[in-house]
């Protein structure tokens, strides 16, 4: 049965890597024969088609005002873009790297917490499976104490069985 399935999950690994190429490789193949049937076929193609078609509408032409769209005066009188385009390059790295700080300190803040609670976690299985370990040890024991009883009570009742044969008793 296990041959069997490892058999099955074999072809099926083996159809699933063939179709995967063939995903993969299949379209260049194709357009790579279809090339080469045009080339071998090129006296039985059509002949190019004559389109009459009117010309695309280009976007000067359906708004022309969008076509200089470059205002000088953008943001001006905006005044937190203009102290954003004031600051200096060195104040901008500075400010970037005051972010990524903000972030890897929140990045180790959450590791920690996710460190604390894993170790909890795992103090936690760790009790339970003393536990468990205890309680098999207990259940072992009284296995072995009941194995001891029944063969003492086998060896008893064998003996009054052996003494009730003697007496002329002849079972059921």
């Amino acid at each position: 049965m296990l041959r069997r399935s490892g058999t099955c999950l074999r072809s099926c690994l083996v159809l699933f890597a063939l179709v995967s190429a063939l995903g993969v490789c299949g379209p260049a193949l194709y357009w790579r024969f279809k090339k080469t049937l045009r080339f071998a076929d090129s006296k039985f193609s059509c002949p190019p088609c004559i389109c009459d078609c009117p010309q695309p509408f280009s976007l000067v032409k359906i708004a022309p005002w969008l076509a200089n769209l470059s205002d000088t005066d953008c943001g001006r009188n905006d005044p937190d873009l203009k102290q954003e385009m004031e600051k200096q390059f060195v104040d901008l790295l500075t400010e970037e790297l005051k972010l990524q700080e903000a972030v890897a300190e929140e990045h180790s803040r959450h590791m920690n917490i996710t460190f604390g609670e894993a170790k909890r976690v795992a103090s936690q299985y760790q009790r339970e499976a003393e536990k468990c370990i205890a309680a098999t040890e207990t259940c072992e024991g009284a296995r072995e104490k009941a194995e001891a009883l029944l063969i003492k009570e086998r060896k008893l009742t064998t003996t009054w069985e052996h003494r009730a044969r003697e007496m002329g008793w002849e079972g059921e």
